[in-house]
């Protein structure tokens, strides 16, 4: 069913600018990692699992900090709260650019994990509080870009800084494009705290569990984790596939990156208005059958040409980014205001979680015999997809039935904006 979109208003199109850069900066310290993973690992002489710890150790401390901050997330302004763990976030990053030893690299990346880990879920939560759910496809599509934006601009740029000068510079790029985005939160955001008004007098940890004691936030945090569960399997190890399955050079990755980033950069807007006009659980459902189909194509691919592998990135792409906009959109519709915050922190925290549990279980399935082998079983990885996701599709089919159910109550309440 067709529904109107409201407008946006300026202050409404300020505040998703700011939130979209913050997700960038996120996003990018989040992902550089993995293609900086040889420069890192002959920089610091370390082993594989050394680095594979160090790229599992963000995860899991994103996905602990997350559970710790969820009973405190709804009794304080929004935008304080953004910029308390955007503070932290900045510190480990530089951090992580001052890093000499693999023992501070840990230490860094740890710290980073803790507090960037939050950031998406009070983003996602303001969100909530700042736009309606008609809104909201738009609203989400725009912060997801984050997603393109760092496979457009940062990868590339953090790759070439690694080259000419060292992995370290590519981490102080991104905390300096933090800082400036941090100043312009801090004069630019309003307060984010009608929540408050609705607060009842208890107390962090009862909070917490009045959260993940409610049957219906339980549903939508299941689809969250088996959603996370099913794009983190094939993430980190896309790019070895490429090179050592699909004959795409070290060079030409980040050509690869970049055409994928670009394309879903045109497309996540598109599917956002979708996501406003039209049913966002079947525009979810459309995009995870386009999905499951191209990535079991995908992952039984061989060498083949730039160009055709380029083709099936970004098709894959658009069944991810198709599905994740809308899934968003209806999962952040499941609370009530006064639970916003303490929802969407448990929500992102068994998010980082799944994830990281994902990375462990693909790399027990995958197996190559030597550096230069190509990756085996990489194809078991897409029947798996194909089973989570339908799990998924039964998780949003509920969650969707509980916002259908909810919207027969009074309209939840959206923090009014000065225009």
């Amino acid at each position: 069913m067709k529904t109107p979109s409201a407008p946006f208003s300026s202050y409404q199109k300020i505040a998703i600018a700011l939130l979209a850069v913050t997700q960038f900066t996120v996003i990018l310290d989040f992902m550089v990692i993995s293609p900086l993973g040889d420069f890192l690992m002959k920089s610091l002489n370390l082993h594989p699992h050394q680095f594979g710890l160090a790229v599992s150790v963000y995860a899991f401390s994103a996905g602990a900090s997350g559970l710790l901050t969820a009973g405190f997330a709804d009794r304080f302004d929004r935008k304080k709260l953004l910029l308390f763990f955007y503070t932290g976030f900045i510190a480990g990053t530089v951090l992580c650019g001052l890093s000499h030893s693999y023992e501070v690299l840990l230490a860094a990346r740890l710290i980073t994990g803790l507090f960037g880990g939050v950031i998406g879920s009070i983003s996602l939560a303001i969100v909530t509080d700042l736009f309606s759910f008609e809104q909201r496809g738009r609203a989400m599509s725009f912060i997801q870009m984050g997603f393109s934006a760092s496979s457009v601009l940062g990868i590339p740029i953090g790759i070439y800084l690694a080259t000419i000068w060292s992995w370290q510079a590519t981490f102080l790029m991104v905390a300096g494009l933090a800082i400036l985005t941090f100043v312009l939160i801090s004069f630019k955001m309003q307060p984010v705290n009608k929540h408050l008004g609705l607060q009842r007098d208890r107390s962090a940890l009862s909070h917490l569990y009045h959260t993940i004691a409610k049957r219906n936030y339980r549903i939508g945090f299941s689809a969250t984790a088996f959603m996370a569960i099913g794009g983190f399997m094939m993430m980190p190890f896309g790019s070895a596939f490429a090179i050592n399955n699909l004959g795409v050079t070290p060079h030409e990755l980040p050509l690869l990156f970049m055409v994928s980033g670009i394309s879903s950069l045109g497309i996540m807007p598109l599917v956002g208005k979708m996501s406003d006009k039209y049913d966002k659980y079947t525009i979810f459902v459309c995009a995870a059958v386009f999905m499951m189909i191209f990535v079991v194509i995908y992952t039984h691919l061989s060498v083949s040409p730039l160009w055709y592998v380029m083709i099936f990135n970004v098709v894959m792409m658009a069944g991810i980014f198709s599905r994740i906009i809308p899934a968003t959109a209806l999962t952040t519709a499941i609370p009530d205001v006064q639970d916003r915050g303490a929802f969407m922190s448990v929500n992102a925290s068994l998010q980082q979680i799944a994830g990281g549990v994902a990375a462990g279980v693909a790399g027990m399935i995958i197996v190559q015999k030597d550096k230069h082998s190509p990756l085996e079983h990489y194809d078991w990885i897409g029947y798996v997809m194909v089973i989570i996701s339908f799990i998924t599709i039964i998780l949003m089919y509920r969650v969707n039935a509980m916002i259908k159910a909810k919207s027969a109550r009074p309209r939840e309440m959206v923090q009014e904006i000065p225009v």
